[in-house]
């Protein structure tokens, strides 16, 4: 028998930064911050992220490439994973991600990619609170979603690959 299964996602769009609340321009504010340590000589595209723990600690990424392609790594898991070995039993409130290009202004918001993407839901899932996401580029149109879930709606998620329960 057919069935369909759908999943609704929300994010909110926001013409400006300063549409958003104090906390979370402050928090994109040090997300571009972390821009200027982005190591991206191949791609000159730049993307930085900055996580807001619950303790009020804020974690700065930046993605780091590297000319043995795939051998860097994106600035969210970046800020994720030293969040984690940090701060292992503090959870995760929000994480802004920003971009900026040598090729020009990027006015669209930029959304993780699918390995951050698996990283984010996972940690969300375990800490069974949803992680706000801010997404944007160096300039314009912000988007916000209150929940990493809204960005991977069907993530690969099993008791059946050798995770103890």
């Amino acid at each position: 028998m057919k069935k369909t299964i759908s999943h609704t996602s929300e994010i909110q769009s926001y013409d400006s930064l300063n549409e958003l609340s104090l906390e979370f321009q402050d928090l994109v504010s040090q997300a571009k911050l972390a821009l200027k340590s982005s190591y991206a000589p191949y791609s000159g595209f730049s993307v930085a992220s900055a996580v807001l723990l619950k303790n009020g600690k804020v974690i700065l990424g930046s993605n780091q490439e590297n000319i043995a392609y795939p051998s860097g790594l994106c600035a969210e898991r970046v800020a994720l994973f030293s969040a984690g070995t940090n701060f292992p039993e503090v959870e995760i409130e929000t994480i802004a991600i920003v971009a900026k290009s040598k090729h020009g202004n990027v006015t669209d918001p930029v959304t993780p990619c699918g390995a951050c993407r698996q990283v984010m839901i996972e940690i969300e899932s375990n800490q069974s609170k949803p992680i706000t996401v801010i997404m944007m580029g160096n300039e314009g149109t912000v988007w916000v979603s209150q929940s990493v879930n809204n960005l991977i709606p069907f993530y690969f998620s099993s008791p059946h690959v050798g995770r103890d329960s």
